[in-house]
C-alpha cells in the first residue's frame, strides 16, 4: 500500500463563518491540514505557533485590518500569504502585495481558483528556497530558458542578447514566476529605493524584453501585466 503523500499546512484568517466554511470544506476534499482563526489576533498567533506552510488572509477583520496583519507577519515570516478579499480597488492589492502578501484573490471566488492559487504559493515557496542554493534550478517554460548560474537567456535554443537592466528585470521576474510583482516593488529592487515613482523607464524595458522573447508582444506568452499593479511571469515548467 502506497504511503500517503503529506499535504501543506493551512492556516485560514478569516471573520465570515460562511466563506470559512466553504474554504474548509474545499481544503479537507483536498486533504489538506487545515486551521482557522476568526480575528487577526489569533491568526498571528496560531502562525507564530504551527508555522503554516501557507496564510490566506481576509483583509476585513474585526479587530483590525489585513494589511497590518501583513505588516507584522512580514517582521518575522517569510510564510507565503494569499489575501482573499471583498477589496477590488487596484491601489489596495498593490498596497497588500507591496507589503509583503505573495497573490490576491478577489470575493467572491470558485475552489478551481482558489486551489490553484494555494498551489502557485507554494510553488513558488519551494522555487525561492531552491533559489538561494548554490546552483539555482534554470528557469524554463516552453522556448525560453534562463540559467541563473551561467547569466545565459535562451529561446528555441538561440541566445537572447539582454542589457544589464533587461537581464535583472526578467530574472526578477522569473525568480518570482506564478507571482505579482507591483511596479514599486521591482522599481525599489533594479533601480534602488529611493527611485522616484515615475515607472515609465519600467514600462520602456519591459516593452524591449517583450520584443526580445515574445512571438507577439501585444498577446504575451512568458510576461503579463496586471493592470494597475505590475507584472507577473508564467510560473516555470
Amino acid at each position: 500500500m502506497n504511503k500517503p503523500v503529506t499535504k501543506a499546512n493551512i492556516l485560514l484568517i478569516e471573520d465570515e463563518e460562511n466563506i470559512r466554511t466553504f474554504i474548509a470544506t474545499t481544503l479537507k476534499n483536498q486533504e489538506y491540514k487545515f486551521t482557522a482563526a476568526s480575528t487577526g489576533r489569533e491568526g498571528m498567533h496560531l502562525a507564530a505557533s504551527i508555522c503554516p506552510d501557507i496564510i490566506l488572509l481576509d483583509l476585513g477583520l474585526p479587530d483590525m485590518d489585513g494589511m497590518e496583519v501583513i505588516k507584522k507577519l512580514r517582521e518575522w515570516t517569510a510564510i507565503p500569504i494569499l489575501v482573499i478579499s471583498a477589496r477590488t480597488n487596484e491601489h489596495e492589492k498593490a498596497h497588500a502585495l507591496d507589503l509583503g502578501a505573495d497573490d490576491y484573490i478577489t470575493k467572491p471566488f470558485g475552489t478551481v481558483e482558489l486551489l490553484a492559487r494555494i498551489r502557485t504559493s507554494l510553488r513558488h515557496s519551494s522555487q525561492m528556497q531552491d533559489m538561494s542554493s548554490i546552483h539555482p534550478k534554470p528557469y524554463h517554460h516552453n522556448n525560453l530558458t534562463i540559467n541563473f548560474e551561467d547569466h545565459v537567456v535562451t529561446l528555441k535554443g538561440n541566445i537572447i542578447h539582454l542589457t544589464q537592466i533587461e537581464y535583472k528585470l526578467l530574472t526578477l521576474l522569473a525568480r518570482n514566476s506564478g507571482k505579482v510583482l507591483t511596479y514599486t516593488s521591482i522599481m525599489e529592487k533594479i533601480w534602488g529605493p529611493y527611485t522616484d515613482n515615475n515607472n515609465q523607464i519600467l514600462r520602456v524595458n519591459m516593452a524591449n524584453i517583450r520584443r526580445k522573447i515574445e512571438n507577439n508582444p501585444a498577446a504575451p506568452e512568458y510576461v503579463f501585466t496586471e493592470i494597475g499593479i505590475g507584472y507577473r511571469m508564467v510560473e516555470g515548467d
